[in-house]
């Protein structure tokens, strides 16, 4: 199955924005019922997901709900908002343990793919386990939140740390590639770019998106440039034409290219 590589917020008291989102051409819509939305407005938020749900059945394979984290007293609300809708893609926010995946897996049953939020120390020190939780679809890594936790500078260097544990902690969960956090200026298209290509260097493989806008960035940033392109095929044609070792451009073209230049035209399919 493909999985998106565009996950695009909207607040989920804002239906009025909810069908713009969906046609921003993002892989998928991630209704908002944390973060974005007031103490006071969680039920209002719920009642509008609701509304919009039933109106557009066809469109909730695209929706994922970020619900709010495990110790909020809204949790069992949105809980029971997903089992009533029959959501499947649930993201989690502030998931420190694997036990957090459980109570969610649990109470919502066991067809539910969970994307926990990994935000903080604690989630990055217990990712392994977070990972290999049942039902953990793929990693998020909240980079906003993760900074404020730890008091970072805000430059990229104190993020090589947790971007590289959540990345091997999802390949040897055999799990999705994890998914880059949000990149808050709306308007400068090469921070978008930069911001992906740091997360892309980790084996990051989508980002979250705050603004419609974003999502056709992102999706050319991901996508293989036609040179990317080019090069694969001619890998791939001059491994099935030729026997044992064999040679392009004067280099050898072993498995590990090859499997490289399969991901590769891979990702030219991807959305």
């Amino acid at each position: 199955m493909t999985l998106p590589i565009t996950y695009l917020f909207v607040p989920g008291n804002r239906p009025e924005r909810f069908d713009k989102a969906c046609a921003a051409g993002a892989g998928a819509i991630v209704l908002d019922l944390e973060d974005a939305v007031a103490p006071a407005d969680k039920a209002l938020a719920r009642n509008a997901i609701a509304d919009w749900i039933a109106a557009h059945p066809e469109a909730a394979a695209r929706v994922v709900v970020r619900i709010n984290d495990t110790n909020s007293a809204c949790f069992a609300d949105d809980v029971a908002l997903m089992k009533a809708l029959g959501i499947v893609h649930v993201m989690l926010p502030k998931v420190e343990s694997p036990g957090q995946v459980d109570a969610l897996v649990g109470a919502t049953g066991a067809a539910v793919k969970v994307l926990p939020l990994i935000e903080s120390a604690r989630g990055v020190a217990n990712v392994d386990r977070i990972a290999a939780a049942g039902g953990v679809q793929r990693l998020v890594f909240g980079t906003l939140d993760y900074g404020v936790d730890l008091d970072l500078s805000g430059d990229d260097l104190g993020l090589i740390y947790p971007s590289s544990r959540i990345a091997i902690a999802s390949r040897c969960a055999d799990i999705a590639s994890p998914v880059a956090g949000v990149t808050p200026t709306l308007d400068d298209e090469a921070r978008i770019r930069a911001d992906l290509a740091f997360a892309r260097a980790f084996g990051f493989g989508a980002k979250l998106c705050i603004h419609p806008r974003q999502v056709a960035v992102i999706h050319a940033a991901c996508l293989p440039s036609a040179e990317e392109r080019n090069w694969a095929e001619r890998v791939l044609a001059a491994a099935e034409s030729g026997e044992g070792a064999v040679q392009l451009d004067g280099k050898m073209i072993d498995r590990p290219v090859v499997l490289k230049a399969q991901a590769i035209l891979a990702r030219s399919t991807h959305g």
